[in-house]
């Protein structure tokens, strides 16, 4: 908890390329990874996405796609998440996971999960997923890069939320080097 606020502590990355610029809700869908440790509860992961929502001012019914590790396909609390937005999870295996390039890889979640990425390499898949894509979105589709929750019960939880409406997708794959 923060000393300052009392309020559970979370810390973000973001695409600097994205700071204080308004996001346009006129069309914009978004894709979310979501990663959590084995017994996070719904609580947390609530509050993990309504945060991470908040900080580029996506409302929740933007959200077009949901994805996270298949590790995680039997956890209760992203389960409930899922069912109580109303999103069908999509979950990748580690492998194909580790094979997506993102801002932030981590040696730990490799060592836990196979895969350097859960939630952001989640976010790129399932916004390739919804455009029909067969290869993961570039990494500057990212609107949160990796946004960390550590909740009152202790657990931690991640989010990364990808852009992935048609006309952004058609702007950032015609002028991708």
């Amino acid at each position: 908890m923060s000393a300052a606020s009392g309020h559970p502590q979370a810390s973000a990355h973001r695409s600097a390329q994205h700071e204080g610029t308004p996001v346009s809700h006129a069309v914009m869908h978004v894709a979310v990874g979501l990663g959590c440790d084995r017994g996070t509860p719904l609580t947390t992961l609530r509050q993990a996405l309504a945060e991470a929502l908040a900080q580029v001012g996506v409302r929740p019914s933007q959200v077009a796609a949901a994805a996270s590790i298949t590790l995680k396909a039997d956890e209760p609390g992203l389960l409930a998440l899922a069912r109580e937005q109303g999103w069908r999870m999509a979950f990748y295996t580690p492998e194909t996971l580790a094979a997506v390039a993102v801002p932030n890889p981590s040696e730990t979640v490799r060592k836990y999960t196979g895969t350097p990425s859960v939630s952001e390499a989640a976010a790129l898949m399932a916004g390739a997923a919804l455009a029909g894509l067969a290869q993961a979105l570039p990494m500057q589709a990212l609107l949160v890069e990796k946004y960390k929750c550590r909740g009152a019960d202790g657990r931690n939880a991640t989010v990364s939320i990808a852009r992935c409406d048609s006309f952004f997708l058609r702007f950032l794959l015609v002028f991708q080097p």
